[in-house]
């Protein structure tokens, strides 16, 4: 067990960070950030502040240096500086879990081996390949990274000839290769926070999610669908968190079609589907990561309300000094929590915030959430440079 008044360090400064160090904070414990430069939410509540890029090594040794434990607030921490850490300092999530799950490719045959469903795909690192495998797979089809890719990046639907053709020209743009993959029909999508602690596990009922161009738009909790699909999405997601050895908080997303359901992709970390857990469960997955990497028993996943639902504030336009306008009629509704990241910079499509609310269940939430969400607005404000 790492006690209460040690230090956890956080490899990123971004909302995810931010939001993991308040209960880190709350729990009694400092926090120590390495995060390039720009935006970075998280360090207004660090100890020990690093500003340096992920590859920088000597930056992520000093992290271990400040920190009892260390952790990670997205999936695209380079490998090595992962391992560099992980040297001097217990890491968790595991740089083993964290190299699994930064190559889809990889992924994918972790997954196979456990017998867990996925899109039909194969990999692709040139254009012969990538032929055959449109031959093998049909259209629609999708042309997906094997590395990297946040928020829908990385990604090319291949649906006729001139996609196609896109498709074949971005091969070669990239290192790790890519995974074209069949498109699957589904009638939900579901994600699954689960934690894991030692032989402790507790994951979380499943949420529904919406995209938007590749971007979460809303969740939704609990989430509708077959009671076995349901109870098979809770299956796949404690099957990989023992398979992988995970100690944190994992989240599993995931496509259902009736009471069939396959695995999307996998995030060893603390996910925005799951912030609506900071106000309708009984203890938030931030504070379940926390509580799993120093090695404390494991809170209620339960959520406490009928429903709850969450909705993304996204950015318009690309400007600095941001300012959110109709914030003191959102509050006004009992039940609704405003959540902005503090980032200095809007750009669009960028997530700045978000909104949560509680309803009698999903649907009153739901509807609630994205009323609230739409009714707010940015703005620059005056401020000398």
């Amino acid at each position: 067990m790492i006690p209460p008044g040690s230090t956890i360090g956080i490899l990123g400064g971004g909302q995810l960070g931010r939001m993991l160090a308040v209960p880190i904070r709350q729990m009694g414990y400092g926090v120590a950030v390495l995060a390039p430069l720009g935006d970075a939410p998280a360090l207004g509540l660090a100890d020990h502040a690093i500003r340096a890029s992920f590859d920088d090594l000597d930056a992520a040794r000093r992290l271990a240096e400040f920190s009892d434990v260390v952790t990670y607030e997205f999936e695209n921490v380079p490998a090595a500086t992962a391992r560099a850490v992980a040297e001097r300092r217990p890491l968790h999530p595991s740089a083993r879990l964290l190299e699994l799950t930064q190559d889809r490719n990889r992924e994918h045959d972790f997954l196979a081996g456990l017998g867990i469903a996925t899109a039909p795909g194969r990999e692709v690192h040139t254009v012969g390949e990538f032929d055959a495998a449109l031959v093998a797979l049909g259209m629609p089809a999708r042309l997906k990274s094997a590395l990297g890719g946040y928020d829908g990046g990385g990604q090319l639907r291949v649906h006729d000839a001139a996609s196609a053709s896109a498709a074949r020209a971005r091969i070669p743009t990239v290192e790790g290769g890519w995974r074209l993959e069949a498109e699957v029909p589904f009638e939900r999508e579901l994600s699954v926070i689960v934690a894991r602690s030692g032989q402790e596990l507790r994951a979380y009922a499943p949420f529904e999610n919406q995209h938007q161009e590749g971007i979460l738009h809303l969740t939704r909790w609990p989430a509708r669908g077959s009671p076995r699909s349901l109870t098979r999405a809770l299956e796949i997601a404690e099957a990989v968190a023992v398979a992988g050895d995970l100690c944190g908080v994992m989240c599993v997303e995931m496509f259902v079609g009736g009471d069939e359901v396959s695995v999307n992709e996998l995030a060893p970390r603390v996910h925005n589907s799951g912030h609506l857990t900071i106000e309708g469960a009984a203890v938030s997955q931030f504070e379940q990561h926390v509580r799993a990497i120093c090695g404390l028993p494991l809170g209620s996943p339960e959520c406490r309300v009928g429903g709850v639902a969450m909705a993304n504030v996204l950015g318009n336009v690309d400007r600095r000094h941001v300012r959110l306008g109709g914030a003191a009629a959102l509050l006004a509704e009992p039940g609704v929590h405003l959540h902005l990241y503090g980032k200095d910079r809007e750009r669009p499509r960028r997530k700045m915030g978000h909104v949560t609310a509680l309803g009698v269940d999903a649907d009153d939430a739901a509807a609630r959430a994205l009323r609230a969400a739409a009714n707010l607005s940015f703005m620059g404000a005056d401020r000398a440079e």
